[in-house]
């Protein structure tokens, strides 16, 4: 409990440690970024923060800021255990969007099962959140299949704070697991680095395998259906043979610690 508490004031303290010159570098590329692949949409103003990652605004709608994911608070879930940072997170995007107009900019899929608008945020003065979330270490980059917009810089704002160790990344909590070592719990999202040892196409199913022994070591999968979208995008998965990769996603248990992969940006190659 006390080596928690010390690495949370640590995360704490680097967080502190950004400095007026790179929150403005933050800010200038988020100016940029922003706009890469992504539709400008409507113009409201922030009412209220709900976590790290949502918001409502004054027209009564809710927004999932698509393509991160911030410390998780219970938010009335039962059993729920709150995410080390978490209120951190809600406060940093306090500070960024609370109050402020915004404009909204989509990038796929704008709503999702939750009735939730999922969108970018950008404030007048230029503050896109999603990078600033990222940047300084309260969020990590999140994108689905149907949503993958912009997440080259957004992979960028978050390397760049894992780097600094900023925020989330001076915990053990959030820390980039090794394939080779104890992969887990299940039901957690999880970075998830290693060299791919075999790559397996069972009846168009690919397997990454990341060990000698399928049955307990860390694999990977993608589906039939998403082997197309890898194709299609210029990253064939059988040319990941031997490779060292980080993926990025939930983690579930199928004969060992298991990952399902359904786009590229899931997919980080290292060399």
């Amino acid at each position: 409990m006390v080596k928690a508490g010390l690495a949370t004031l640590m995360a704490l303290l680097l967080l502190a440690w950004i400095t007026p010159a790179m929150a403005q570098s933050s800010r200038d590329t988020g100016k940029a970024g922003v706009g890469t692949g992504l539709v400008k949409g409507e113009t409201a103003k922030v009412v209220e923060v709900i976590d790290g990652d949502t918001v409502t605004l004054d027209s009564g709608v809710e927004v999932r800021l698509v393509g991160i994911q911030a410390p998780k608070l219970p938010l009335n879930r039962p059993n729920f255990k709150e995410w080390p940072l978490a209120r951190e997170a809600k406060e940093e995007l306090e500070k960024l969007v609370l109050g402020q107009r915004v404009t909204l900019w989509y990038g796929g899929a704008r709503g999702d099962r939750h009735g939730r608008t999922l969108a970018h945020l950008k404030t007048d003065d230029g503050t896109w959140a999603q990078g600033e979330m990222l940047g300084r270490g309260l969020a990590r980059v999140y994108t689905f299949p149907d949503n993958r917009a912009a997440a080259d810089e957004l992979l960028d704002r978050e390397a760049s704070a894992r780097k600094a160790k900023f925020g989330i990344w001076a915990l053990g909590y959030y820390k980039v697991q090794d394939a080779d070592g104890k992969v887990g719990p299940p039901d957690t999202y999880q970075l998830v680095e290693g060299t791919v040892t075999k790559v397996a196409n069972v009846r168009g199913r690919v397997f990454l395998n990341f060990g000698t022994d399928y049955r307990k070591d860390f694999t990977a999968t993608i589906s039939p259906r998403d082997v197309r979208v890898f194709t299609s995008s210029g990253l064939d998965p059988a040319a990941l043979n031997g490779k060292r990769v980080r993926l990025r996603g939930w983690l579930y248990d199928r004969n060992g610690p298991a990952m399902d992969v359904t786009h590229p940006e899931q997919v980080e190659l290292l060399e």
